[in-house]
């Protein structure tokens, strides 16, 4: 940003501010219907600096959402109620025809561990189920990532793969084409392991048959 833009942004800062302060104003003079106005301070687009949204015309976003910085929101795409999507320190690409469902997350890396520098880049057709996480990420066309999905630095979703409900994918890794990645959640195995146990131990004791109440055992 050159001396010109950061004249210009100085001065929309105070306009801006000059605006708010007159809409505080406004409120107090309106009194007890201050309340009955139903206006909403939310932006939906916001810029960062000199990085400023591009959304396609026909997309949709909802007036919850947050698109915020370096982002692209291609034709027939829809971002749903409570997603951000934030491009502050790096770009996020959405193709066309894609959906990011209610509550989802989309970040971008700068910078992590290895030194690597994430984009997120998401195809077209893709599906986002609600409340997913995807950060630094790349998901080919017509992926499907599962609700409350977690996608860490680096990953790569080819085309047609899927995410599970629920999974988290680590760094760096790539799923291919027509591939189901299901990672299981550390409750679900205690839940298995648990269920496994009482199976054997009502094996045991049929094994046992009539000698099974001579065993001093409390099961709880």
């Amino acid at each position: 940003m050159g001396t010109l833009g950061g004249a210009a942004y100085i001065i929309g800062f105070w306009i801006r501010e000059t605006g708010q302060a007159m809409d505080r104003l406004g409120s107090r003079l309106q009194g007890n219907n201050f309340f009955k106005e139903q206006l909403s301070r939310h932006r939906t687009l916001m810029n960062v600096y000199d990085k400023a949204p591009l959304v396609a015309k026909d997309a949709f976003v909802a007036p919850s959402a947050s698109v915020i910085g370096d982002v692209q929101v291609g034709a027939g795409s829809s971002v749903w109620y409570g997603c951000l999507l934030r491009g502050d320190v790096n770009s996020i690409s959405i193709g066309s025809g894609t959906n990011i469902q209610d509550h989802s997350l989309v970040h971008v890396a700068k910078s992590n561990l290895p030194g690597k520098v994430h984009p997120t880049v998401i195809g077209n057709n893709v599906t986002v189920g609600h409340s997913a996480v995807i950060h630094g990420c790349t998901v080919e066309d017509e992926a499907f990532i599962g609700m409350k999905a977690t996608l860490l630095d680096g990953v790569v979703v080819e085309k047609h793969a899927m995410v599970a409900v629920g999974a988290l994918v680590r760094q760096d890794t790539r799923i291919p084409t027509g591939e189901v990645r299901i990672i299981i959640i550390q409750a679900f195995i205690c839940f298995w392991i648990r269920e496994t146990g009482q199976a054997m131990d009502r094996l045991g004791s049929r094994i046992q048959g009539n000698n099974f109440f001579k065993e001093q055992r409390f099961l709880v």
